[in-house]
């Protein structure tokens, strides 16, 4: 219950109050509102060796996406109404690509529990009932099969085959000797050709290393099933199970090794290593290269300007992950062969390997989202010739988006990424906002390419304006609260009011902040997409608490941020941040992780490239905090950064290292820019 009331208190001394106010708002709050702040116990523990584990009490069952460069895999798993394991699968095959071969044209193909070597001990067919299951980039599940027999799969998918293993153990536990019989077992399905773009394509399940095991007591038989798929055309793979976990596991090492965040707390933490590995697992190797997918079963060999421009990149510019780094390189490549002239709108989505495209919403202020990204991408890179590649993407975005200046001067769009879900209007505030973005950072990078400083200049004066403009047109009072409206006739609070926060306008902070933390929009779930509706969205949530965070309300937002990281993490739909509710079924989509690891190095690190060799940080230390640590950032050339902020007498202490050497020491207040030049 502690953490309930931290939020009750920071709610009574903001609106300025008397205790019976107060008590009246509190009951408001309690019954009227009573998902503003969650209690839910946690249905997950961490665990000393980075993972999260599940003791098995009751009906429950979840669903999980992993993914490999040619394989992604949703698992359901869990216990049912008699205890009996469930293991469902839905593997998705990008690259053998179905007809229509549009965005959603990704071979899928679903195995049952049931799809499953049967397994004997002394002539008796096992039945597994689930005792526990283990997370951390795959899934073990420990299983009771009865007489002193326990059952152990672990699940995860290929790194880069189209395979998925699960690999089983037997063990004995009794005293006596048994026999365990595996059968050898397979199951092949067939694609129609008419159905194809490449011919006929071929799944199998298959059973790896069958056979009859007399296990003492203490002794174990390893077995696996492989599940894979392929064009019929191409020879079948037989991997071995053991190495294709090993590979697995080095992935997963690296994932918690580059950029580690260290806070007081350990969910904040573990829940950072695990959104790293959920953002860049999503790279498959299309025939057009390496490209980052959100995934959910739908989103696949395409990337989305939003998605992947502006929420993945940005942070892919900085981990040191070369396949992540290359998979941003390729999206700029093919939005950039669709550069015209005319200055028609880039597509919103290019499709189906690169060969096609998805613009059914229109302009969705795509060419904001494509600059924005691409320019922070680059400046965090800090490769020249990289940045040389980007730079006329990047200017066309802007001439488009200045083009598109309306006579109240935002930019115009048909709608916003929510593409027509919810009313955007003409204009509004989340496309104006990255563009302004995008001029800020335009200006950065154009300084390190030597770009005409009258051209900067120039940018610099939009941005300024722009900044202005954004203040004067979107701001009102909303629900009671200073803010933004979103469009010009909204007068209901939007999720989206954050986004000015997330780049550096502040000027209608209080209120903004105030109306997102409010009942009217937080809920258990974080952030409702409109006032009074039931839908949200978790990447306007993580928007949403970075922006809190860099505008210097740590104290409030940093209850909510880890209520919302136990809940994703540990509770009842986990490990990783999600798309949407009603809609999506809360799918695994990858670049919200990507978002969540921003909520710590833009929003509590204020973390942000100004050069091919520079940065500025802003620490955030919460109050109640001694200390935090972001290191081994991979930027600006491949260094290693570190930084360290600790509470020192005279203030808050930051300390920055590159290379393991100390390039700078600051002591001051808490939020202060420090710029740092390597």
């Amino acid at each position: 219950m502690a953490g309930f009331f931290l939020p009750i208190v920071i709610f009574a001394e903001n609106i300025n109050i008397n205790m019976n106010q107060f008590f009246t708002k509190l009951f408001i709050i309690l019954f009227l509102f009573p998902c503003t702040v969650s209690f839910a116990q946690n249905r997950w523990q961490l665990t000393d060796d980075g993972g999260i584990t599940w003791n098995v009490s009751g009906v429950h069952t979840d669903h999980i996406e992993m993914s490999g460069k040619r394989v992604s895999v949703i698992l359901t798993y869990g216990s049912d109404d008699k205890g009996r394991l469930v293991s469902n699968k839905l593997f998705v095959f990008p690259m053998l690509r179905t007809i229509p071969n549009d965005t959603h044209g990704s071979l899928l193909h679903r195995f049952d529990t049931d799809v499953c070597p049967e397994i004997t001990v002394n002539g008796r067919k096992v039945q597994e009932t689930a005792k526990q299951f283990y997370l951390k980039g795959f899934l073990r599940s420990v299983s009771d099969a009865g007489n002193n027999v326990t059952v152990t799969r672990e699940f995860a998918p290929s790194v880069d085959l189209a395979v998925v293993v699960e690999q089983f153990t037997v063990r004995n536990d009794g005293e006596k000797e048994i026999t365990v019989d595996v059968e050898d077992f397979e199951q092949i399905s067939r694609t129609h050709p008419e159905k194809s773009v490449y011919g006929i394509y071929e799944i199998s399940a298959k059973t790896q290393n069958a056979g009859i095991f007399k296990l003492g007591k203490d002794q174990s038989a390893k077995f696996a099933v492989i599940y894979s798929g392929r064009k019929l055309s191409e020879p079948g793979v037989s991997p071995d199970a053991t190495a294709e976990l090993a590979k697995r596991g080095k992935f997963i090492d690296l994932m918690f090794n580059n950029i580690r965040f260290t806070s007081p707390d350990p969910v904040l933490n573990r829940m950072f290593d695990f959104s790293k590995i959920r953002a860049m697992e999503s790279i498959y190797e299309t025939k057009g290269g390496l490209v980052h997918g959100p995934g959910g079963s739908r989103y696949y060999a395409a990337i989305w300007a939003n998605d992947q421009a502006e929420y993945a990149n940005p942070f892919f510019g900085y981990t040191g992950y070369d396949v992540a780094i290359e998979s941003a390189m390729v999206s700029w490549q093919w939005f950039a062969k669709y550069m015209n002239v005319d200055y028609k709108p880039i597509p919103s989505s290019i499709i189906a390997e690169g060969d096609s495209y998805w613009n059914g919403a229109g302009d969705r202020g795509d060419q904001a989202m494509i600059a924005y990204g691409a320019a922070r991408f680059a400046l965090a890179v800090g490769d020249k010739e990289k940045a040389k590649e980007i730079w006329p993407l990047i200017e066309w975005c802007l001439e488009y988006c200045r083009r598109k200046i309306n006579q109240d001067g935002v930019p115009a769009s048909d709608s916003d990424e929510l593409e027509g879900r919810f009313p955007a209007g003409k204009a509004n505030l989340c496309t104006a906002s990255l563009y302004y973005d995008a001029l800020v950072s335009a200006v950065d990078l154009g300084k390190s390419l030597s770009i005409p400083a009258g051209k900067l200049n120039e940018y610099a004066r939009q941005a300024k304006q722009l900044h202005q403009n954004i203040n004067k047109f979107f701001g009102a009072k909303v629900q009671g609260y200073e803010t933004y409206r979103y469009y010009d006739g909204n007068d209901v609070l939007r999720s989206w009011i954050c986004v000015p926060l997330t780049v550096g306008i502040f000027e209608r902070a209080g209120g903004t902040i105030d109306a997102l933390f409010s009942p009217l929009l937080w809920t258990k779930d974080g952030l409702l997409t409109q006032a009074g509706d039931k839908t949200f969205w978790d990447r306007s949530t993580l928007y949403g608490l970075r922006g809190a965070f860099a505008a210097g309300a740590t104290a409030k937002a940093l209850p909510f941020f880890v209520d919302y990281s136990n809940r994703r993490l540990l509770g009842e739909h986990v490990p990783y941040a999600v798309e949407a509710w009603p809609e999506g079924n809360q799918r695994h989509l990858s670049a919200e992780s990507a978002l969540y690891c921003r909520v710590v190095t833009e929003g509590l690190f204020g973390f942000r490239p100004a050069g091919l060799n520079s940065f500025t940080i802003s620490p955030q230390l919460p109050e109640t905090w001694d200390k935090m640590e972001l290191r081994n950032i991979i930027a600006f050339g491949g260094k290693s950064i570190d930084i360290l902020v600790s509470k020192d007498k005279k203030g808050i202490k930051t300390e920055i290292f590159a290379n393991g050497k100390l390039v700078k020491t600051n002591i001051g207040k808490k939020g202060q820019k420090i710029a740092i030049s390597l």
